[in-house]
């Protein structure tokens, strides 16, 4: 079978940078373009010179044209960047992998609206342990739904712009649904002052920001004499890489619709 054609968004950054050392390490992928924001001081030389390798693909700043080049483009960047890509995208009928977090309401409208016209995998997490969490997390909330209190603390490094992280919500997420709740009403984001007793319906966010800190994640449910801890950590950003690219490969051939890694791993 011919190699995938990747394109990979905000190729200079920690993840693109990651990105572009697993499509190139991957048999069934070819790094087809590699692009960055106009004004980037790395446009025009080699996508693999970061990593000591030569590629023959020069990081450019056009976007759309780095985009329809590709069988699939992978973005890790920003939100209002990625809505900007993502239309491309769906204008030039290339499928997308979404890893970006941040969304707000809106924004998560327009990535579903974009998925009518061509094929998307959006989640919160790529890595395939983090999405193995999910899954016992659904187990764990269903087992341990009376008489534990929820928190969830997640660190990162110090130059993540979002909190709490997208993994963090999506833990909260999956967590209140088998609790029968909704997080936008029992979610408490910190905590400050004379706060009161604990109500038992919440689940609570803990975020921690320093350092290079990759990501770490841990759901911890809290009982009379008993505490359960259910925790992910990431070593590298390799994990993300990987799952984005299998993400791609799920992607190959399929019809429009938006996905997530639980159906790329067939977790449903």
């Amino acid at each position: 079978m011919q190699k995938q054609r990747i394109a990979i968004a905000g190729c200079t950054g920690r993840m693109g940078r990651t990105l572009i050392e697993a499509t190139l390490a991957g048999e069934a992928f070819e790094l087809a373009a590699a692009f960055e924001r106009e004004g980037n001081p790395l446009v025009g030389r080699d996508a693999g010179e970061m990593l000591g390798q030569h590629t023959g693909v020069p990081i450019t700043d056009d976007a759309a044209a780095a985009i329809a080049a590709a069988d699939c483009v992978i973005d890790f960047t920003l939100p209002d960047g990625t809505l900007r890509h993502l239309d491309m995208a769906a204008s030039s009928g290339v499928p997308m992998v979404i890893g970006t977090t941040g969304f707000d309401a809106a924004q998560k409208a327009r990535i579903e609206s974009a998925a009518e016209r061509v094929p998307v995998v959006f989640a919160p997490n790529m890595a395939v342990g983090v999405n193995a969490v999910f899954k016992l997390l659904e187990t764990a909330a269903r087992i341990l739904s009376s008489g534990y209190d929820v928190e969830i603390i997640e660190a990162h490094h110090r130059h993540k712009v979002d909190a709490p992280s997208g993994t963090a919500l999506r833990m909260g997420e999956v967590v209140a649904a088998e609790l029968g709740r909704n997080l936008a009403d029992c979610a408490i984001y910190g905590r400050q002052g004379r706060t009161g007793e604990r109500d038992e319906q919440t689940i609570a966010f803990s975020t921690i920001r320093g350092g290079d800190i990759i990501g770490d994640h841990t759901v911890l449910f809290a009982g009379a004499g008993e505490r359960i801890e259910i925790t992910h950590r990431s070593g590298g950003r390799m994990p993300y890489a990987m799952g984005a690219l299998r993400a791609a490969a799920f992607l190959r051939g399929r019809p429009n619709g938006l996905f997530d890694m639980q159906d790329v791993l067939g977790l449903r």
